[in-house]
């Protein structure tokens, strides 16, 4: 049974969507409200200057995606997504190469999924799209206590045209560029410091058009840059039409790839190494590289605040902004959307009080994300020049790395590729952190290591903070939620 009401969602991007999805099983109105037009067919849009370059899931994001939308990977594939089922993946880092066929899933840009999931969307009958609308302010009752709705300027007239909107609910999901907290402040709540992540990251992404040789025998090819030595990475993902994406990264702000059309091809050779082979000068570029710089990534803790306004919640980049080059922020919009599903349900089920509704959601959903912040935080403070303003303590994220990095070694240098999937699910959010930073497991990981070196570093450690690991762990490393993955969603076989 829906909710009486209408609900309605600042943006339109991939996280509006999400939450579109599932505010219409809740819902009797739910309306998306962006400030750009929406294409046609499957192009850019101008408020998401990152939308050229690469965009992807983690598996728990395409396990959600294919749950809420049954049958959009074959859909993609039918509008000339490249399929990436037992083609070959490459991924190549200081401690050696793995290369594994890839899995079913289709290689697609962000304008042709945004496109297609649009499309599914608008054919709900409860869910509008309004375009070339600008929030410019909550509305809310006189006590300040609730939000109402929305004020925005209609930017298809030229006039200053304002138009109000009241609604039961309003989330916002307008990204980085979210005014929440300004807004918050200026209705009179204490908004808490936001942690961030100075990342000063910038990447450049060329388009590419691939031979039919290439198409059929490879995905993706990463090469992993070392921060130490100031090496950026180099990825070549195909997308949809045979067409590749080429993207250069580099983090800390020392250095940027470039976007000179004469320099990129060398600089991606260069960084790419043999890791490429002759592949790459196969390619035919069909388009000028294009950079995008990120000074910082943001996570918002609005959960902790004492008060927060009935009817309002917030989800995506506006509530915590990731390092696009982990892919880890569309699935962790959708993880957020889910687990709004689930406190949706616990409200109409009568297991949750209406007035304990948003900051339960709140919670959860800040719950549900912390994994991601948490090993996106440890692998950027790798860059020299990256920085953290937070809670979080730097002895875990230096114990972090040093883990990871004996899990990389095992898993490329010596292919134990029980670690190698181990690591994956927790990279890939099907898996706590937790799943790797426990005693026991720290124990057998460094006891596999045959150099020594491992077990070497972990006395050391303990030795220097004079605790026993149990203790060290907890003293250092978050104390993750596992319920962010729910049972009933399963694991991958």
């Amino acid at each position: 049974m829906k909710t009486k009401g209408k609900a309605l969602i600042l943006g339109g991007g991939i996280a509006g969507l999400f939450t579109a999805t599932v505010l219409s099983k809740h819902y009797e109105e739910v309306i998306i409200a962006d400030r750009d037009e929406f294409p046609a067919g499957p192009e850019n849009r101008a408020g998401t200057p990152q939308a050229y370059h690469p965009h992807r899931f983690l598996a728990r994001g395409k396990m959600i995606i294919e749950r809420w939308f049954p049958g959009i990977t074959e859909e993609l594939l039918q509008q000339g997504a490249h399929p990436r089922e037992m083609k070959s993946v490459k991924m190549t880092n200081r401690y050696g190469t793995l290369e594994m066929p890839d899995e079913p899933n289709a290689g697609c840009s962000r304008s042709l999924f945004e496109w297609t999931l649009r499309n599914r969307v608008i054919q709900m009958p409860n869910v509008t799209l309004l375009p070339k609308l600008a929030a410019q302010e909550l509305l809310h009752d006189a006590d300040r206590n609730a939000v109402t709705g929305v004020i925005f300027r209609d930017k298809s007239v030229r006039e200053s045209t304002l138009v109000q909107m009241d609604a039961n609910l309003v989330v916002d999901a307008s990204g980085r560029a979210s005014k929440l907290a300004n807004w918050l402040q200026q209705l009179g709540y204490p908004v808490p410091e936001a942690e961030k992540l100075r990342v000063s990251l910038g990447y450049s992404t060329r388009h590419y058009k691939v031979p039919v040789e290439i198409h059929s025998a490879w995905s993706t090819i990463v090469n992993e840059g070392d921060p130490s030595l100031s090496i950026g990475t180099a990825v070549f993902n195909p997308i949809e039409n045979q067409i590749a994406e080429v993207v250069l990264y580099h983090a800390g702000g020392a250095s940027y790839p470039t976007t000179d059309q004469h320099l990129y091809d060398q600089e991606a050779q260069d960084l790419f190494g043999p890791s490429i082979g002759d592949i790459f000068q196969r390619l035919e570029p069909i388009s000028s590289p294009r950079g995008y710089r990120i000074e910082e990534c943001v996570r918002q803790h609005f959960e902790q605040m004492e008060d927060w306004p009935s009817g309002l919640l917030v989800l995506g980049d506006a509530f915590c902004s990731f390092d696009p080059i982990f892919g880890q922020g569309m699935t962790v919009a959708a993880i957020q959307a889910d687990t709004l599903d689930q406190c949706l349900q616990s409200k109409q089920n009568g297991v949750l009080l209406e007035e304990d509704f948003e900051r339960f959601a709140l919670l959860k959903m800040q719950s549900a994300m912390e994994p991601a912040w948490w090993l996106s935080a440890a692998a950027d403070l790798r860059w020299p020049g990256v920085t953290y303003e937070g809670h979080l303590s730097a002895q875990g994220f230096s114990f972090a790395q040093s883990l990871f990095d004996i899990c990389q070694e095992l898993a490329y240098a010596r292919h134990d590729m029980a670690v190698f999937e181990q690591y994956m699910m927790v990279t890939g959010l099907f898996a706590s952190p937790q799943a790797l930073f426990n005693a026991e497991y720290i124990t057998s990981l460094v006891n596999a290591d045959p150099s020594g070196k491992a077990k070497a570093w972990l006395h050391q450690v303990l030795q220097e903070m004079n605790l026993p690991l149990e203790e060290l762990l907890a003293r250092i490393i978050p104390v993750f939620n596992n319920e962010f993955l729910p049972l009933s969603m399963g694991l991958p076989e």
